[in-house]
């Protein structure tokens, strides 16, 4: 609308210079003085085609730059109340998990990564009032480049991407390895083509929060003690899991071997991306591994989301 205004004012200039016969300054004086409802009355239009260009001015440059002032107005106004109310939002500092999309399962995930005491930012079509305290929200499409840039994904420890579409997630997945290529990325999808596309543009771990679920309760009903084990390790998991370098020390040697060396339960290996439980064959630490290991954390107190608890010393 500034450049609508400015353009408005310069032909209006040089019209009314043209048919006044005055000098383009001149014209250009009457033009800010009109424009800018001064209006000191020292140049005036002298016939019928200037009246004309004083009219159009009058009715087209002075509504857009008030619209003008009006908008950087309100922008000022909206910060500094903002900033009165305490309700200006900050960007997370340090690391956190970063989230794309909104689907049924979003609110619960945002709950769990709260109680944990994980930043997190989100990225979705949504009211930032909607969403729970202490979320950071970039609103708009996470489809669209320019939003998940905001989100600064090459700053995160992790993303999650979801929708209620497969071809929506694939093209977040897409945008975010594009902006972070070593970002580690887990995407919710229903259909099979899709995850194996997602494979091919290096997303670790491509899952169906449906087929999980599936699988789990089918787990419980054929060995109902597993799908025990399930269930505390979900419950319990912030207190006990941790995912930690295997070292230098553990490399070269099978995962049997570092099992019996470590203190804690090693529950499986992470080796290019990819968890393994190490059943049925026994992997060997590379450079670069880690461990995933459920071990009791120092300071854990009984009751609430904390439970105290010793594990086994080998597995």
């Amino acid at each position: 609308m500034l450049l609508a205004a400015v353009a408005c004012l310069l032909v209006g200039a040089g019209l009314f210079a043209l048919t006044q016969d005055l000098p383009f300054t001149t014209g250009l004086y009457w033009a800010i003085t009109t424009a800018t409802t001064v209006g000191y009355g020292d140049v005036t239009p002298h016939n019928g085609a200037g009246r004309v260009i004083a009219s159009a001015v009058m009715l087209t440059t002075i509504p857009l730059l008030a619209a003008v002032f009006a908008l950087l107005t309100a922008g000022a106004a909206a910060a500094g109340i903002r900033r009165i109310l305490n309700v200006e939002e900050r960007f997370p500092e340090g690391t956190y998990r970063l989230l794309l999309g909104m689907s049924p399962t979003v609110p619960a995930i945002l709950a769990e990564l709260e109680a944990a005491g994980i930043p997190v930012v989100l990225v979705a079509d949504v009211d930032p009032a909607s969403v729970r305290d202490g979320v950071h929200v970039v609103r708009g499409d996470p489809t669209d480049p320019a939003t998940v840039r905001k989100a600064r994904p090459q700053d995160a420890q992790q993303a999650l991407i979801t929708s209620d579409s497969d071809g929506d997630v694939l093209v977040s997945a897409v945008i975010v390895r594009k902006q972070a290529p070593n970002l580690p990325i887990t995407a919710l999808v229903r259909s099979a083509s899709v995850r194996e596309a997602l494979a091919e543009i290096g997303v670790q771990q491509a899952v169906s929060a449906e087929e999980l679920l599936a699988r789990t309760v089918a787990t419980t009903l054929e060995t109902p003690h597993a799908g025990e084990m399930v269930a505390q390790l979900v419950e319990s998991g912030r207190d006990f899991l941790a995912e930690i370098a295997a070292g230098p020390t553990a490399i070269g040697k099978p995962l049997s071997v570092v099992r019996g060396e470590r203190v804690g339960l090693v529950l499986g290996l992470v080796h290019a991306g990819r968890f393994t439980l190490g059943i049925g064959e026994d992997p060997v630490i590379a450079d670069g591994d880690r461990l995933l290991i459920a071990e009791a954390q120092p300071g854990n107190k009984a009751g609430g989301h904390r439970r105290q608890a010793r594990l086994p010393c080998r597995a």
